[in-house]
């Protein structure tokens, strides 16, 4: 199979189903946003080989479940209305996310300030991830009858990909800027 087929030459795409649209429409760049996300969480990923801390295995085992179902909400904001949804987010997707939240964050320490995104190369990129997958929410509201697990589901991950940064950063010994603090 090759992997050009020409067919999007003229600016259109296929939605699943085979429905062609514009690759300027909403829900293209939704799914093409999520695709985006999921490959920044993979770059994120990538920088911590060579890397060692505890739960470092855990952390590489959540995000290849949340980069499955990143790939999950793409193909429902692929699927035209009316038409069924072959792969679904679920209510258990989020609360991995939650748990996640919750048990990472239980070890950092207690925001005063605005923190200023960077850190590690991983902790940067997953922070880099998270404004992703915000833009990737903004564009999915957008769509009407989007399923309201999407949007739940891009909403947590952009918490757990904050969380994230921070917990590696602070795994790997990198120090937090906050906002107006001087070097």
């Amino acid at each position: 199979m090759k992997i050009y087929t020409k067919t999007g030459d003229k600016g259109t795409t296929s939605l699943i189903y085979g429905e062609r649209v514009s690759k300027g429409d909403m829900r293209v760049e939704a799914y093409g946003t999520c695709d985006e996300a999921n490959s920044m969480i993979g770059l994120a990923l990538s920088y911590l080989k060579g890397e060692f801390f505890e739960g470092k295995k855990e952390l590489e085992d959540t995000y290849h479940k949340i980069q499955t179902a990143l790939f999950h909400v793409g193909a429902e904001l692929a699927t035209p209305p009316g038409k069924e949804v072959k792969w679904k987010v679920s209510e258990g997707d989020i609360k991995i996310m939650e748990n996640k939240i919750d048990e990472w964050d239980a070890e950092l320490p207690q925001l005063a300030n605005f923190i200023l995104p960077g850190g590690n190369p991983a902790g940067a990129a997953f922070h880099s991830a998270r404004t992703i997958v915000r833009r990737a929410e903004r564009e999915a509201v957008r769509i009407e009858g989007v399923n309201s697990l999407v949007l739940s589901y891009l909403n947590r991950l952009s918490d757990l990909l904050f969380v994230t940064a921070r917990y590696v950063n602070l795994q790997l010994g990198e120090n937090e800027k906050n906002l107006h603090e001087e070097d």
